[in-house]
């Protein structure tokens, strides 16, 4: 079997609770010396010119400091999907993907920002993350029902397919410029690749079994 397929030995350590430490640990960080943002988010600028080349990875632990409402959503969606993926596929899977997919949102907005001509575009948060866990979380669970605002029953499945046609419209139409829908779209590129490359499992086929 090669390294590529190689699974790891299962544990479960919890890693989501401390990728969640983590973002909000930087987050109060930032509180105190905000100049950090700059730096440790993915600014084109600073990354190409002052080759502040960390930015592809510490961006996805950076949020909108003025605001609390972008990270507390995304570490309550990465807390609700993210221990569930883990617990599933253990410790080790979990945050290679995780991680991974960072990266890979990360260098796929840098190169959009490139080819669009907008090198002052910050990118910060985990959404990159969380979508792809999302993804992770309806071919893990392809049967499970979340609930929209706690009374509107949505199959997993069906959730990753409204939010990808959501991103979609909203990136053509230019809705909620502030919001980087190219880099939700690659969260939900780089889990349906993972899943295809490195477990051989194709997310269509789970979910088209799961609903005959």
């Amino acid at each position: 079997m090669s390294i590529l397929h190689r699974p790891f030995k299962y544990t479960f350590k919890n890693a989501t609770l401390y990728i969640v430490l983590a973002n909000v640990l930087v987050y109060i960080l930032m509180k105190f010396i905000p100049e950090l943002y700059f730096h440790l988010s993915l600014f084109p600028v600073l990354f190409f010119e002052y080759h502040e080349y960390w930015q592809v990875f510490t961006y996805m632990f950076v949020h909108d400091y003025s605001s609390i409402q972008h990270i507390l959503f995304n570490m309550i969606g990465l807390l609700i999907f993210g221990i569930s993926v883990e617990k599933a596929i253990g410790t080790k899977e979990f945050c290679l993907m995780y991680f991974l997919s960072g990266l890979f949102c990360g260098i796929f907005s840098l190169i959009t920002f490139v080819i669009s001509g907008t090198p002052f575009v910050i990118l910060c948060g985990a959404s990159g993350c969380l979508y792809a866990i999302l993804l992770a979380y309806a071919v893990v669970f392809p049967k499970s029902v979340i609930s929209i605002w706690g009374i509107l029953p949505v199959p997993a499945p069906l959730l990753v397919g409204i939010y990808a046609i959501i991103e979609i419209i909203s990136q053509i139409f230019s809705v909620n410029g502030g919001i980087a829908h190219m880099t939700h779209l690659a969260g939900f590129l780089f889990a349906w690749l993972y899943f295809v490359i490195r477990m051989k499992i194709n997310p269509w086929k789970v979910w088209k079994n799961a609903y005959r």
